[in-house]
């Protein structure tokens, strides 16, 4: 699945256009890497950091989405781990 797409699935951005702007400005890492495009794949296992708002976040994926369903639903689709601090 489409980090992007999985993102915004999750409920971690309003719209997938912000998901996308952030992979975009380079502060998404996959697996400790830098991700470059928002078409990059996401499955079970892979640990995802970014930012939002003021705070990075730091998950794993549990599954793939099927849809943006509602909060409880999305919150079954990772599990939160201690986030790194934000640099400044």
């Amino acid at each position: 699945m489409r980090i992007d797409k999985w993102l915004w699935f999750a409920r971690f951005f309003k719209t997938r256009s912000l998901a996308q702007a952030v992979i975009a400005s380079g502060e998404v890492r996959l697996n400790g890497r830098i991700v470059a495009k928002p078409a990059q794949d996401v499955a079970p296992g892979d640990e995802l950091i970014f930012p939002t708002g003021k705070r990075r976040r730091r998950v794993t994926v549990l599954a793939p989405a099927e849809r943006r369903g509602p909060a409880p639903e999305a919150q079954g689709l990772y599990t939160e781990l201690e986030s790194p601090p934000l640099e400044e």
